[in-house]
């Protein structure tokens, strides 16, 4: 098979400058289409990245595209991954892969019948920082994990992005949005979890945007944008996930976990940097030792500082695997557990009470220095 895989990405908004932008730094990746329902919007990004505008048809038959990207909003993710599958190229999703199990065993179904592969952000936790923490969890530093908390809190969406709406529709909110990174780490840190129970709830039926180009515009909501989450995972272990966008401030950390030798507290899952500290028994926490891994060099402005951003490390890992043959890190199989997750969070809500996953998965293998150089060009 070919060291290089041709990429088409459908879906121009937001996000899909990360994909123009950071896609050139890795092996087995080359952008050569793009395409969206606002041709407009596919024309430019064509222009600003030197790729192919096309319809979507005309994508999805291009013979030099072998991995296509799906980048649209979540509610239309399994209908264009459908016709991806059905196009006979490879997949990759934005998160989340869909926005019901359902939806998730039908691509797995079909991807199998085609002999094709599925992967889905978030590649966050082969950051740098993550990496490291999952090394220092695997070495027995902190002892067995047995407990932890996780918080993703803001305001919301509705402040900074440019078309918020859709986060507050079905296949939005906080747990679909912003719960992919975290579960996807604990996955990385703890292998699957068992079963989950939630508490769910909305401040207010609307919102009011203040971001521009929409300034002033009232938007409904239609999915939880509070939930307070415990999980437990098949190895024992309980975490508590809170995930909110009714929270203007609050103190806690983005991720702890305790274990029976100390704990160690891992930065936003969101972000593929930052500072891991951990403690031992009778000891004060201390920053671990940072370690020279590609994808923890900070190579982003931020408003809250520079940043470390791969994002589409996982699409190349997931190249990579194709070409040689061997087990995506951002595999199908992760992706459908976490969405059994997180839907089973939202429908442990509804119905009050704890609601046993039907899914699994392995964990993904770890993502260690060398291994992480070879996927950069």
């Amino acid at each position: 098979m070919s060291k290089e895989l041709g990429v088409g990405i459908i879906g121009c908004g937001n996000i899909s400058t990360t994909y123009f932008r950071l896609a050139p730094l890795f092996k087995g990746l080359k952008v050569v289409a793009c395409a969206d329902l606002n041709e407009k919007a596919a024309e430019t990004r064509a222009e600003e990245y030197g790729v192919k505008a096309q319809s979507i048809s005309d994508l999805l038959a291009n013979e030099e595209v072998d991995v296509v990207v799906n980048l649209t909003i979540p509610a239309a993710h399994f209908a264009v991954s459908k016709a991806i599958l059905e196009a006979g190229k490879h997949v990759y999703s934005e998160k989340p892969l869909v926005i019901t199990l359902e939806e998730g065993k039908a691509l797995q179904a079909l991807a199998q019948e085609k002999g094709l592969s599925v992967g889905c952000a978030p590649d966050t936790f082969l950051g740098g920082a993550h990496q490291l923490a999952r090394k220092h969890i695997d070495e027995g530093r902190v002892g067995r994990i047995t407990s932890g908390t996780c918080h993703v809190m803001s305001p919301g969406m509705e402040m900074w992005h440019p078309n918020p709406g859709f986060f507050f529709l079905e296949g939005g909110g906080p747990i679909l949005d912003l719960g992919p990174y975290y579960i996807a780490n604990l996955i990385n840190f703890l292998g699957p979890v068992k079963r989950v129970a939630a508490l769910t709830s909305m401040a207010s039926p609307t919102r009011l945007v203040t971001s521009e180009p929409l300034n002033g515009q009232v938007i409904p909501v239609e999915t939880p944008t509070n939930i307070h989450a415990l999980l437990e995972f098949v190895n024992g272990a309980t975490i508590t996930l809170s995930a909110s966008w009714d929270v203007w401030s609050h103190r806690h950390s983005n991720m702890e976990l305790y274990g029976t030798e100390g704990s160690i507290f891992v930065p936003d899952p969101n972000f593929f940097g930052g500072k891991v500290e951990a403690s031992g028994r009778n000891k004060d926490i201390q920053p671990l030792e940072p370690w020279d891994h590609p994808f923890g060099i900070e190579n982003q402005e931020h408003p809250q500082g520079p940043r470390a951003n791969y994002r589409t490390a996982g699409l190349a890992d997931m190249a990579m695997a194709i070409i040689e043959g061997r087990d995506a890190r951002c595999s199908l199989e992760r992706t459908l557990h976490g969405v059994d997750v997180m839907t089973s969070i939202l429908k442990s809500g509804e119905e009050g009470r704890f609601i046993d996953l039907t899914t699994t998965c392995t964990q993904p293998a770890a993502l260690g220095i060398e291994e992480a150089r070879a996927l950069l060009r």
